[in-house]
């Protein structure tokens, strides 16, 4: 009877030990976040936002991992391919997706480091550049194998979309971090300006619902990137809007561009 006595003292007390060191941790984590900075003061205008040591780590992690996801998605399109038209879209979309979180994760990983300045300034400029070419990037895979029928409006898209991208590029040539809600309206502009046109001139074709839904998450992710200083780690939560949306659009590509037939219709 005393062993058992001395048995279930012995587990109560393993238990009782366990609880105290996990209240000692979950304490010292709790004081540990609390101490964690997790944003700066906005930028003043014309300055950029220099964010601290965790949102810099989290702006990192958030689209580094994303890299070699990319890749594989590129190659799956190729391995799909089977006319000279994927193959281009392949090439296009899949170097945009790629380069749109490996020029990203440099930049980042630069300043993170805080070293090289002269570079760090190169490739925000080339980050933000990216933004531009991959809405462009984005929207090629749907003008070049749904307009079968060389319809006026999407081929004029065509050309059009990759001018917004360069007028794009080079106000971030000229005017880097000056004029940011002009940025902000040109980044709108080039998303939504095509997609707007080709639903009021009564074009539809399969993919627009996936379509739909990845440009809500862009726009919503707007809201974050435009809150850096407001809300903690904005632009990490931005970036996993990007990851989101552009899921999505890979998505609607894979599956109706080169899983199926395309069906385009002109009403």
């Amino acid at each position: 009877m005393e062993n058992i006595a001395r048995s279930i003292q012995s587990k109560y007390s393993f238990f009782d030990n366990l609880w105290q060191t996990w209240a000692r941790n979950g304490n010292f984590l709790k004081l540990e976040l609390k101490n964690i900075k997790w944003k700066n003061k906005p930028a003043h205008d014309g300055k950029a936002y220099v964010p601290t040591s965790i949102e810099h780590f989290a702006n990192v992690v958030t689209h580094g991992l994303w890299i070699i996801p990319a890749v594989y998605a590129t190659f799956e399109l190729f391995d799909k391919s089977s006319t000279r038209e994927q193959f281009m879209v392949a090439l296009v979309y899949g170097s945009t997706l790629i380069f749109l979180f490996l020029v990203s994760t440099f930049f980042h990983c630069v300043f993170f480091c805080n070293s090289h300045n002269s570079l760090k300034n190169a490739l925000h400029r080339c980050d933000r550049a990216m933004i531009y070419v991959f809405i462009a990037g984005s929207y090629f895979p749907w003008l070049q194998l749904v307009n079968t029928t060389k319809s006026l409006v999407f081929t004029s898209l065509e050309w059009l979309i990759w001018i917004l991208a360069a007028l794009g590029i080079t106000y971030q040539q000229l005017y880097h971090e000056r004029f940011k809600w002009l940025e902000t309206l040109l980044y709108l502009v080039m998303g939504l300006g095509p997609a707007l046109v080709v639903i009021f001139t009564g074009h539809e074709f399969n993919g627009m619902t996936e379509l739909e839904i990845g440009g809500l998450l862009y726009i919503i992710g707007i809201g974050f990137f435009k809150s850096d200083g407001r809300i903690p780690l904005a632009h990490a939560i931005w970036h996993l809007f990007v990851v989101l949306a552009a899921s999505v659009h890979y998505y609607a590509i894979w599956k109706h561009l080169f899983s199926t037939r395309m069906i385009v219709s002109d009403i």
